[in-house]
């Protein structure tokens, strides 16, 4: 008999939300497949955070659906979730310690259980030590980081994260990026929300940008990159180039030379003169623009 599909961690299908007559997020509808870092993006005041507290259950969509593991919301599949929310919260007069147990014995973590696992994640972030500092004592990274692990002290499958590496320094946004990718490489699938377009570009399969709250791009990274790509190459060589028919112009940057094609020429022809000539390449590789780019571009056509 062939496998049993895996079921979906969410699926949002044309969720809309006013406030005021105004709406904030307008009929969208995307999906988050089982062990996947899905990536979801847009300007400020987008609609990101009406759409993930309507996830939450926080607040309830005026139309559309939402499933969580095939379920509509209810106890047990919010259970299924852990959230990091854009507005920070520990309670000021908690330790390190007692945060993460309380927020385990919400989520019905055997008491146990909830010591070992917190024990474990401060000890995998380097703050075991600090177990019982009160949060007020604490530094913004280092509440914030602790913030992250209650997100996750209840072994979520789905893991929502909302500006994750906000007050991190560089150190600290690795350790917590290590996390979520080990967090990945244990089938959990996440939803990151961030305005660090590298970070998504880093770590996202998929990616799904909503602005004036209408989705406007959705799918693989790799395929939106690819749809996205400029009609150029970036060339690392050795010896001389010469005059090469079809291209436009070159672009010199750090260690290589852009070479804009002309509209009808294409990559393999470049590749074929340079190749005849005998220069020596190093690198050569299609253009294609960073995620930056693509978000302000497409951002920018909305508003036109």
């Amino acid at each position: 008999m062939p496998e049993a599909e895996e079921i979906r961690p969410l699926e949002v299908s044309e969720v809309t939300k006013s406030f005021n007559r105004t709406k904030v997020v307008d009929g969208i509808s995307f999906n988050v497949e089982p062990g996947e870092i899905f990536g979801l993006i847009g300007p400020n005041g987008a609609g990101k955070t009406t759409g993930i507290r309507m996830i939450m259950d926080i607040i309830k969509p005026d139309a559309g659906r939402i499933k969580v593991f095939g379920e509509s919301l209810n106890e047990r599949t919010k259970d299924s979730i852990g959230y990091l929310p854009e507005e920070r919260g520990l309670y000021k007069k908690l330790s390190v310690l007692q945060s993460l147990l309380y927020i385990a014995s919400l989520k019905s973590v055997e008491s146990q259980r909830a010591r070992s696992r917190a024990s474990e994640l401060l000890e995998r972030v380097g703050m075991l030590a600090h177990q019982n500092k009160k949060n007020e004592e604490l530094s913004r990274g280092m509440s914030q980081i602790v913030q992250f692990l209650t997100a996750v002290i209840h072994e979520p499958r789905l893991i929502i994260l909302d500006e994750p590496f906000a007050n991190l320094d560089p150190v600290n946004t690795e350790l917590i990026k290590e996390i979520i990718l080990e967090q990945r490489g244990q089938g959990k699938s996440i939803i990151l929300s961030t305005h660090r377009m590298n970070e998504i570009e880093e770590l996202c399969d998929r990616v799904f940008m909503i602005n004036k709250g209408r989705g406007v791009l959705y799918g693989e990274l790799s395929e939106i990159k690819a749809r996205y790509r400029r009609n150029s190459v970036f060339l690392e060589y050795e010896g001389e180039l010469g005059e090469l028919e079809g291209i436009a112009r070159r672009q010199d940057h750090h260690g290589s030379t852009e070479l804009i094609l002309e509209k009808d020429a294409s990559p393999h022809e470049i590749l074929e003169q340079l190749v005849h000539r005998g220069v020596k390449i190093i690198r050569y590789e299609v253009s294609t623009p960073p995620l930056n780019d693509i978000f302000l571009q497409v951002v920018g056509k909305a508003g036109e």
